[in-house]
């Protein structure tokens, strides 16, 4: 099941699944040592995807224009490692998308993704611009769709 909510309509269960969630695979299977809590969730549209137990298997998180950059953003996107290779990430990305679409017709949308998910991000019509950088020491390269 896929819920998309802003920060302040999750529960604080669904805001410690999302939370659980990032730092398991960012801090700990990626050894990231970073500031999650960048408190830019507060105003953020966080999108869920849950296993049939109810728990939170993936999420990504939507920023309105101006958060991070001057387009709207998707970020935060990570799927547990029990979970990948099923398809999740399209559903979760798709969904994410959609719904800038919908809420914001006609912009163009940016992330920051890691590079070795550049190809995943290209066929969900994403486009490489600019140079590869690291980001907490993992490479990244900028991409936007429009």
């Amino acid at each position: 099941m896929i819920e998309i909510k802003h920060f302040s309509d999750c529960s604080i269960y669904e805001v410690y699944g999302i939370l659980q969630l990032r730092s398991e695979v960012f801090v700990v299977e990626q050894n990231c040592v970073y500031q999650d809590l960048d408190s830019k969730d507060l105003d953020a549209f966080h999108v869920i995807i849950r296993s049939e137990s109810g728990n939170i298997v993936a999420t990504a998180r939507v920023l309105k224009a101006g958060v991070s950059y001057s387009e709207v953003s998707i970020g935060r996107v990570c799927i547990s490692k029990a979970m990948r290779q099923q398809g999740l990430g399209k559903e979760l990305m798709g969904s994410a998308v959609a719904f800038i679409e919908n809420q914001w017709p006609s912009v163009e949308c940016v992330i920051s993704a890691q590079l070795y998910l550049q190809k995943f991000y290209e066929s969900l019509q994403f486009a490489a611009e600019g140079e590869v950088y690291l980001e907490d020491n993992i490479p990244h390269i900028q991409m936007r769709r429009k």
